[in-house]
């Protein structure tokens, strides 16, 4: 009974939402929740969860996402279906995950679900699901990408991509699947070997799975996010989630490398240090500027709170008594470097190339996805953190914006950022369906 009297309540707030009735607005500054040692107000929670859902207008004809001084954005391919995560190849050519989430037993159910539908709908999520990998290749080296074609097909929800030797491996939205590859091939027909099963449905709240290889190749990492915000669906229903697994390609073996992280996305390795960081979506409903989501060092074994405690060891009350974990909230790893709170920070990057000026070599580039649990709304760009030694060393800098307009719709929407064979940075939008460049203009 007090589970629906909630879906009742949520759903009244989302029509509150999409009614534009008055919410308590988050701080405006665009610093607030972000860095080494954040500000974290006292829990905020309402009888409605505050949604501020922007709408998807699309970008008008000849604008393009704004850049600092010094710099050139421009599109390096358009038209695509829902492009979310980016892959470089050692000649090149560009992959790109089109994906959007599972279709089927996948969908959200109930009263909540139809208007969660609604709202994704209403955010451009709401889209089937293209289920292929796409190649981009700029052969005349002008930055736009001349031939835009399948490169493989039939695949579920796929997302991250990895290329060790002549292997490619894709994560499917529920498995890890492998392909022959050979350099310069610009389609795949061989049909997929399964590396190993990922945590899938029925509910697969977090379905963006994504990979990295070990330095030496004989390792993937996968992220892993949870069933649900706050393990509201049972703790049953998150094994082997809001983890990092570690997969062996020999065997397809899998263990979990590091967990308490509610939604990973992006993965890479310092170039200083060797060592490997993620950027993670952390918990809503807590208040407008709760809980930051964040950027880490990632240690094995590590424990980083979800759905204990976030930050370190502040306790969220909402996880149910017989749950509860005080022996994890007590070894609970604060996290390197927040992201702001419902920033939506998936993709991450170190940047490794030459091109830029010398400040942003080692650094890295977060692109945020945007909020939904926020007024006013955050996220919405490409940020860079500069680093020093192999850690943070400054504050948070815009480097990519104007996705949302002057009446705080949606352009575009930045998922994946990589870096290409020159040193600029490709930025992958999916709801703009595009692939943005941005080089140093000369």
């Amino acid at each position: 009974m007090r589970r629906r009297l909630r879906e009742i309540l949520i759903v009244g707030g989302v029509v509150a939402a999409l009614a534009a009735c008055g919410q308590s607005q988050g701080q405006q500054g665009g610093s607030v929740g972000y860095g080494p040692n954040p500000a974290l107000p006292k829990p905020n929670r309402t009888l409605l969860p505050t949604v501020k859902v922007s709408e998807v207008v699309g970008w008008p004809a000849g604008v393009t996402p704004r850049v600092p001084a010094g710099f050139r954005a421009q599109p390096f391919a358009t038209g695509l279906d829902h492009p979310r995560w980016l892959l470089v190849l050692p000649n090149g050519d560009v992959l790109v995950a089109e994906s959007n989430k599972p279709a089927g037993n996948d969908k959200p159910k109930g009263i909540k679900g139809f208007f969660e539908t609604r709202l994704m709908k209403k955010a451009g999520a709401g889209v089937p699901s293209a289920d292929r990998i796409t190649l981009l290749r700029d052969a005349d080296h002008d930055g736009a990408a001349e031939l835009k074609t399948p490169f493989l097909t039939s695949l579920h929800s796929p997302f991250g991509m990895a290329l060790v030797g002549g292997t490619l491996y894709v994560a499917n939205a529920d498995a890890i699947v492998a392909f022959p590859y050979t350099e310069g091939q610009t389609r795949i027909t061989a049909a997929p070997r399964k590396v190993t099963d990922l945590p899938g449905g029925p509910i697969n709240h977090h379905w963006t799975k994504n990979i990295l290889a070990s330095q030496d190749g004989t390792k993937l990492f996968a992220t892993v996010g949870s069933n649900s915000n706050v393990g509201e669906n049972g703790i049953d229903a998150e094994t082997d989630r809001a983890a990092i697994l570690e997969v062996d390609l020999a065997t397809g073996t899998k263990r979990v490398f590091a967990s308490g992280l509610r939604n990973p996305n992006g993965l890479g390795w310092n170039p200083a240090n060797g060592e490997l960081w993620t950027a993670v979506n952390e918990r809503d409903e807590l208040g407008n500027d709760l809980v930051p989501d964040y950027m880490t060092a990632v240690r094995e074994g590590g424990f980083y709170g979800w759905p204990y405690s976030y930050f370190g060891r502040h306790v969220d009350k909402r996880v149910k008594d017989k749950d509860r974990r005080p022996d994890l909230v007590e070894r609970a790893i604060v996290p390197d470097y927040a992201l702001g709170a419902h920033t939506a920070s998936l993709g991450l990057t170190f940047y490794e190339g030459t091109s830029f000026p010398a400040r942003y070599r080692g650094g890295v580039f977060v692109g945020q996805h945007g909020s939904w649990n926020r007024k006013p709304q955050a996220g919405y760009k490409v940020v860079f953190v500069p680093f020093s030694g192999g850690k943070p060393a400054g504050e948070v800098e815009d480097f990519l914006t104007g996705f949302l307009d002057a009446n705080g719709k949606a352009q575009g929407r930045p998922v994946g950022v990589t870096v290409d064979a020159s040193g600029a940075l490709l930025v992958a939008d999916d709801v703009g369906n595009a692939v943005w460049r941005v080089s140093a203009a000369r």
